[in-house]
């Protein structure tokens, strides 16, 4: 772990989903401080030890620019780090009004950012570059996928397993495409799935940590396993560079059978397993945090030991009163 830092103060969105809450805890543990923000006030990260817990609106909310800079002037933040996809493109819209307040975000450009949360725009990204991706297509050209094809349908825009569903019978493929928000189809892929926890630094350098996701429950693995793969890692960083990654992003796919790999996303922000990463030996948000002040990331710090593993549990991490909750109401909205 890194112990040269400075201490800073950052604000973590997100904290009501497993990769805000695992930042917000390596923050903590790397002597930080952490505004813990999420729009849910039965958030989980509100009620980790020391944070300061703020509600503030959600993403898609005209109010979200003004309390987030507001928030960030009143409690002296350093940076700010998304643990949930929803808030990336607002805080792209905020960068230079965020940057004019001394306040540090370190994402990649909108370009690349859109083409990450966007998962056709991803799609066709891989598919210019010849990286395996699986088959995709809109609603309206169901007619043109070829019949005895396994499918799923899934938000464009979507994250943690949300509105995901296998498609048993073709029929059903209109109606779920118009239940489905924004729907996409993708052809179904069978093997080991895995995930790559990533960090790339300012001059394009990536460093990669490859896990199998043994058990994956609503889009969370529960179970993985640290593990090495050439052909894995070569997939990973050629998409790394395809979409112009930087900082810290994971990469998802599938392991086929045969071997063959398929890369089936990107996530501009940490995964949600990513402390068997950390247990494992990289120090992955240590290095996060030199690279988001300019200081130079050290890719030996982000070496690994494969054969590693870790369950994920449901844990309680607060027992109290109702009253409680009182304190985390909205009550940044006269911010200015």
């Amino acid at each position: 772990m890194s112990t040269d830092l400075a201490r800073y103060r950052f604000l973590v969105t997100g904290v009501g989903a497993t990769p805000g809450l695992g930042l917000t805890r390596s923050l903590l543990r790397l002597g930080h401080q952490v505004v813990a923000a999420d729009c849910d006030p039965f958030a989980p990260g509100f009620f980790l030890p020391g944070v300061n817990a703020q509600v503030i609106p959600h993403a898609d909310d005209p109010a979200y620019g003004r309390i987030l800079r507001g928030l960030c002037r009143q409690l002296r933040v350093d940076a700010i780090v998304s643990g949930i996809e929803n808030d990336l493109v607002p805080l792209l819209a905020l960068r230079s009004a965020l940057h004019a307040d001394g306040v540090r975000v370190w994402l990649p450009d909108a370009g690349s950012v859109h083409n990450c949360v966007d998962k056709v725009r991803f799609h066709q990204v891989l598919a210019r570059h010849a990286i395996p991706t699986p088959r995709t297509w809109r609603p309206e050209e169901i007619d043109r996928i070829p019949h005895g094809t396994e499918l799923i349908v899934k938000p464009a825009t979507g994250h943690g397993a949300q509105h995901f569903h296998h498609v048993d019978k073709r029929e059903h493929l209109p109606l779920l495409c118009d239940i489905v928000p924004r729907a996409i189809v993708q052809e179904r892929l069978h093997g080991t799935e895995f995930t790559a926890d990533c960090l790339v630094d300012r001059d394009g350098r990536p460093s990669a940590v490859l896990r199998r996701r043994e058990l994956v429950k609503n889009g969370l693995a529960v179970v993985s396993t640290t593990f090495d793969d050439a052909a894995v890692r070569a997939e990973v960083v050629n998409t790394l560079k395809a979409v112009h990654a930087t900082g810290l992003c994971c990469v998802q796919g599938f392991i086929a059978d045969d071997a063959r790999v398929t890369i089936t996303e990107l996530n501009v922000r940490a995964a949600g397993g990513f402390a068997l990463s950390e247990a494992a030996g990289a120090d992955l948000v240590g290095q996060m945090v030199r690279g988001l002040f300019d200081l130079p990331v050290d890719h030996d710090r982000l070496t690994y030991q494969p054969g590693m593993f870790l369950a994920n549990a449901i844990k309680t991490l607060h027992v109290g009163h109702a009253d409680e909750l009182a304190v985390l109401h909205l009550t940044t909205g006269a911010l200015t």
